[in-house]
C-alpha cells in the first residue's frame, strides 16, 4: 500500500489568521503533499495519525502563523543596503540608486542580491514576495532553485537601463518571462510600471489591456512622496489616483504601493475600484515621505497589505518587524480607533493573499491550503496573548519555514542557500560599488584647472566650447556631493571658484 510523506507539527499556539482573531492552544497541524490535511488538538494527533514520516515536536513556545508575505520589495537591493541613507527620496533615487543601477546592475548582481535577499526573507518568516527589479528572469530563477514563491513583477519605465533599451523591448523581454512562468506552481508574473511620474499614458493604456489579455495584474508605486502629487497637479491638475482612475487602471488587478498623501476623492475612487493598497511604513519613515492611512482605508474595506520595500530603503525584509512599525504608527493617527494586533498579522498573511488573488491557496492555515508555514518562537515570559507578542515584541525568533510542505529553514538553518558563499560575492560586489563611490566624489584641482588651461588654448573656437561645456557637466555633476561635504579635500569655496574659472574661459 502507498504511504504519503506525512508531517506533523506540534505547537504550543496555532494561529489560523481565518476564522478572524482566532488562536488554538496545544494544537498540531498535520501536511502532507505539500498541502494542510488536518489541524487538531495535540492530545489527538497521534492517536489519529499513529505513522507520520516527520513530528517536530514545537510545543513548549512556538506559535504556527501562515508564511508572511511580503506585498512590495525590490530583492536584488540587498547588495545596496546601507549605499545611501538620510535622504529623502528624490535625492535617494537620482543621487545614490540610479546612478548605481546604471553602473553594476547585471544578471550577477540580481542573482547574487535576491538570492540574499531571499534567504533574509525566510530567515525572518516570509514564504511569498512580490517583487519588482530590473533583470526579472534572474530573480524568477533563484526563487524556483530555493523553492520560495513570488509574483515577479517585469518593470516598465521610458528610460534606458541595463534590462532594456526602450519601452518596447521592456514589454518584449517582459513577456518572455511571463510565458516561461505561466503555468508554474510557486512563481506569478506581474507587470510593473515604475510609477504615474515616470509613466505615460499610452503605456499605462497599454498595461492595461495586457492585464486583461494575460489575466495577470500590476503592481506600482503610487502617492509615494508629496512631491509626486503636488508636480502632478502643477502639471496636469489631476492627482495621481485620478489619472489612474480615469486611464482604467484601478481595478481589483492593481496593487499600488505606497499610497501616502490621500485625501477623501483619492479613498473614494480606490474603495470603489477595488484595488489593493501594500503598506510600506519603515521605507515611508526613513525616506521621510509620509504615512499611508491605513485605518481610513480599511474603514472603506479597502484590502490593504503589508510591505518592506526593498533593503535599500527599509532597511532589513523582516516582516515581523514592519508588522510592529505598522501597529505603532497607525496608533498617531488620532482620528481614528487603533487597529488590533491581530488585524495587522492580516496585512501580513491573508490580505496579501487577496491582493495576489491566492486566498484560496496561501495566506491562513486551513485544510486543503498550500502548507506555507511560518514557526515563531516566543521568547518572552508570560504570554497573555501569542498574536500580540508575536506583532508587538522585538526579540522573538523564526525558527522553522516550510513553502508547499518543504522545509527552507529548519531550526534557524536554510536548507536551500549557502550562506557563506553569498558572504563573499556580497564582499566583492561591496568593494566594487565602494570604489566606484569614491571616484565619483573625488575632485583634482590641480589637474582640473589644467584641462581648462589646455582646452582654452585651442584655436578651434567650436572644438574648445564643446570640450569646456562636457568638462563643465561633470563638475556639475559633483556639486550634490560637494554641498554635502562629502568630496574630501575640496571646500565649497574652492569648487565654486573652479566653476568661475569654468564660466570665464567659456566666455572667452
Amino acid at each position: 500500500k502507498f504511504l504519503r510523506r506525512m508531517e506533523i507539527i506540534k505547537a504550543r499556539w496555532v494561529v489560523p489568521v481565518v476564522p478572524a482573531n482566532t488562536t488554538l492552544d496545544h494544537h498540531s497541524v498535520v501536511i502532507s503533499d505539500g498541502k494542510i490535511i488536518d489541524i487538531l488538538p495535540n492530545s489527538e494527533v497521534d492517536a489519529k495519525y499513529p505513522h507520520p514520516s516527520v513530528v517536530r515536536d514545537l510545543s513548549k513556545d512556538h506559535v504556527l502563523i501562515p508564511g508572511l508575505i511580503n506585498m512590495h520589495c525590490h530583492t536584488p537591493m540587498s547588495l545596496l543596503r546601507g549605499f545611501a541613507d538620510d535622504v529623502q527620496l528624490q535625492e535617494w533615487l537620482m543621487h545614490y540608486m540610479w546612478p548605481a543601477e546604471g553602473r553594476f546592475v547585471d544578471s550577477d548582481f540580481v542573482r547574487t542580491g535576491s538570492s540574499l535577499s531571499i534567504a533574509e526573507m525566510i530567515q525572518s518568516g516570509t514564504t511569498f514576495v512580490n517583487d519588482m527589479y530590473f533583470f526579472p528572469n534572474v530573480t524568477a530563477e533563484v526563487v524556483d532553485q530555493v523553492g520560495f514563491k513570488a509574483a515577479i513583477g517585469l518593470p516598465i519605465l521610458p528610460f534606458p537601463t541595463r534590462w532594456a533599451s526602450n519601452v518596447d523591448e521592456y514589454f518584449s523581454k517582459g513577456m518572455e518571462v511571463l510565458e516561461k512562468y505561466r503555468n508554474h506552481d510557486r512563481i506569478r508574473v506581474f507587470l510593473s510600471p515604475h510609477a504615474p511620474y515616470t509613466v505615460d499614458d499610452p503605456t499605462f493604456e497599454k498595461i492595461r489591456d495586457l492585464v486583461k489579455k494575460e489575466k495577470t495584474k500590476i503592481h506600482t508605486h503610487v502617492h509615494e512622496t508629496e512631491r509626486e502629487v503636488t508636480e502632478a497637479l502643477s502639471q496636469s491638475n489631476v492627482r495621481p489616483v485620478a489619472r489612474l482612475n480615469k486611464l482604467g487602471i484601478l481595478t481589483p488587478d492593481t496593487i499600488m504601493v505606497h499610497m501616502t498623501h490621500l485625501n477623501h476623492e483619492d479613498i473614494d475612487m480606490v474603495a470603489q475600484s477595488g484595488a489593493h493598497v501594500a503598506h510600506c511604513p519603515e521605507s515611508n519613515l526613513k525616506l521621510g515621505s509620509g504615512i499611508c492611512p491605513v485605518a481610513k482605508l480599511l474603514s472603506r474595506n479597502v484590502n490593504v497589505a503589508l510591505g518592506t520595500d526593498g533593503p535599500a530603503s527599509n532597511d532589513d525584509l523582516c516582516m515581523l518587524g514592519e508588522m510592529k512599525t505598522s501597529a505603532i504608527v497607525d496608533k498617531l493617527k488620532v482620528e481614528s480607533a487603533p487597529l488590533p494586533a491581530w488585524k495587522v498579522l492580516e496585512m501580513s498573511t491573508i490580505n496579501g493573499a487577496r491582493a495576489l488573488g491566492l486566498e484560496d491557496k496561501i495566506g491562513s492555515l486551513q485544510v486543503g491550503k498550500q502548507a506555507d508555514i511560518t514557526a515563531v518562537k516566543l521568547n518572552v515570559m508570560p504570554v497573555f496573548d501569542p498574536v500580540k507578542c508575536l506583532v508587538y515584541v522585538g526579540v522573538n525568533t523564526v525558527e522553522w519555514v516550510w513553502v508547499n510542505g518543504r522545509n527552507l529553514l529548519e531550526n534557524s538553518r536554510l536548507t536551500t542557500i549557502n550562506l557563506q558563499e553569498l558572504k563573499v560575492e556580497a564582499e566583492e560586489w561591496r568593494e566594487k560599488i565602494m570604489a566606484w563611490d569614491r571616484d565619483r566624489k573625488q575632485i583634482d584641482l590641480k589637474s582640473i584647472r589644467e584641462q581648462i588651461r589646455q582646452i582654452s588654448e585651442n584655436s578651434q573656437v567650436e572644438k574648445r566650447s564643446v570640450e569646456l561645456k562636457e568638462l563643465q557637466a561633470k563638475l556639475h555633476e559633483k556639486k550634490y556631493f560637494v554641498e554635502r561635504g562629502d568630496v574630501l579635500g575640496t571646500t565649497t569655496d574652492e569648487y565654486h571658484t573652479l566653476l568661475k574659472d569654468m564660466e570665464d574661459a567659456l566666455a572667452k
